[in-house]
């Protein structure tokens, strides 16, 4: 079963919140351990001891082969948070998944995950791991129900002791039948998604088990009993390829620059410059890092400009995606922090974009006002309404900039949707992946009878024909 399938399988199957989809967490929903970033970020801190070091190599050398080994992994884990708050550990649990673990989000997880969303299902993560370490992906996945391996706290302060039993194996199998008969669900017409095979009696609670990047043991247990395999495109740490591909692109860039400033000189024109520089620097960049683009509704980039062509923002490598795909014409509106970039800074200005404070309200509107000007002289604009990239494929919520310069210019808002760019440039990655982004061009948007009372109300439609449009793409 490809990712397409899996897709398919669910939003032709049964609706309602009687329907529950149960992801597994490590390996299935992010790619690895992520109790391994917790572990690292206080071992970086200073504060793991030598005995919890110790303690820590001599259980990962005997594995997990029962439940009684993990029981003793996680006494020894969690014995280490004892005497931290309950807010310290969400707050820590936040701050590693904006920083790493969002890292190892895969996109086909988010986009199964939506799916079953869609569907009008009770999506459900069950993972052997703490809240603390679950809670922020959770939250950034839209996800209401989470089962985990509950810790004793005593006036909001952690004891290091394991309150119960953890969801390991049996205990998730448990864990989840439980839940099953509390909230009502329809057991035999729900799904399990699951990497490892002491999760076998775990994906065997539904009706719809799905081996998800099954390690040898459960892959051989899927095969024996007839259940999906589904596998997601490795997420693990870029290599020597990734490097030398990303030191081309970059160098595909500076070289489209000089090449893009000797046409415009010859030429005579800034325009020529420009649009050489725009349209060289992508198709070079991108041939040379191994990323392909395929582009739905390409007619709608060009059919009507000007425009002001907004984008949902995962990655650095989006301005050069908008690149490919608009050619020309067109400058841009960014964080002030780009002005000074030493590759990009130079780029934007020559290119006429306007920088923005985005720490500052009034100065932002003040900085606005001339690309009402820029449109009307017939050059388009593009601009993240979110204002920032996001972390994971989740669409953050549109500020009101973008849609009240289309407004003021009588011109339409593109949509341009773009999907897998965060696979390809991670937030806080340096390095580019090979591989496919798909963009959407959808058909613009008239705001000509827009009235600013009414703005939200729009901005939101926006916001859901976004989320749409990334958990059911457009297939013309």
């Amino acid at each position: 079963m490809n990712i397409e399938q899996a897709l398919h399988r669910v939003r032709t199957g049964p609706q309602g919140p009687e329907v529950a989809a149960f992801f597994d967490f490590d390996g299935t929903i992010v790619h690895g351990f992520s109790g391994l970033h917790f572990f690292r970020d206080r071992l970086l801190a200073g504060k793991v001891t030598a005995a919890e070091l110790a303690s820590t190599m001599v259980n990962g050398l005997r594995g997990t082969d029962s439940e009684a080994d993990f029981e003793r992994f996680v006494a020894v884990a969690f014995k280490a948070w004892r005497g931290h708050s309950e807010e310290e550990l969400y707050e820590i649990g936040q701050r590693l998944f904006m920083s790493t673990i969002a890292g190892h989000l895969y996109p086909e997880a988010w986009q199964l995950i939506g799916a079953h969303q869609n569907a009008g299902h009770t999506v459900v993560i069950a993972s052997s791991a703490s809240r603390y370490q679950i809670q922020a992906a959770a939250d950034a996945l839209g996800v209401e129900h989470v089962l985990f391996t509950p810790l004793e706290v005593v006036d909001g302060v952690l004891t290091g002791r394991v309150d119960g039993k953890s969801l390991w194996r049996s205990g998730k199998a448990d864990a989840t039948h439980a839940f099953i008969d509390e909230h009502g669900i329809d057991g035999p017409r729900s799904y399990t998604y699951s990497n490892g095979g002491e999760d076998a009696e775990f994906l065997a609670t539904t009706g719809n088990p799905t081996a998800t990047n099954p390690d040898g043991t459960l892959d051989r247990i899927a095969r024996e009993r007839k259940w999906p395999i589904l596998r997601f495109r490795p997420r693990g740490t870029p290599g020597v390829k990734e490097a030398v591909r990303t030191a081309a692109a970059y160098g595909g860039i500076v070289g489209s620059v000089w090449t893009g400033l000797g046409l415009g000189l010859v030429n005579r024109s800034r325009k020529v410059a420009l649009d050489s520089i725009m349209n060289i620097g992508s198709d070079v960049s991108l041939a040379l890092a191994g990323i392909d683009v395929r582009v739905r509704g390409e007619a709608n980039a060009w059919e009507h400009r000007p425009a002001v062509f907004i984008f949902n923002h995962q990655s650095q490598l989006d301005p050069v995606l908008l690149a490919k795909v608009l050619r020309h014409d067109f400058t841009g509106i960014t964080k002030k922090e780009m002005a000074t970039d030493p590759l990009f800074g130079p780029l934007l200005r020559f290119a006429g974009a306007t920088f923005v404070d985005r720490g500052n309200t009034e100065r932002a509107v003040e900085a606005l006002a001339p690309v009402v000007d820029t449109l009307r002289q017939g050059t388009s604009v593009i601009i993240a309404p979110e204002g920032t990239r996001s972390p994971t494929p989740q669409i953050g919520p549109f500020k009101k900039g973008a849609f009240r310069i289309a407004m003021q210019a009588q011109v339409p808002v593109v949509p341009v949707v773009i999907r897998n760019a965060g696979e390809m440039l991670w937030k806080h990655s340096t390095l580019l992946r090979s591989g496919t982004v798909d963009v959407a061009v959808l058909d613009p948007i008239d705001v000509s009878e827009w009235r600013v009372s009414d703005l939200d109300t729009h901005i939101t439609a926006v916001e859901d024909l976004y989320r749409k449009t990334l958990t059911d793409w457009p297939t013309a």
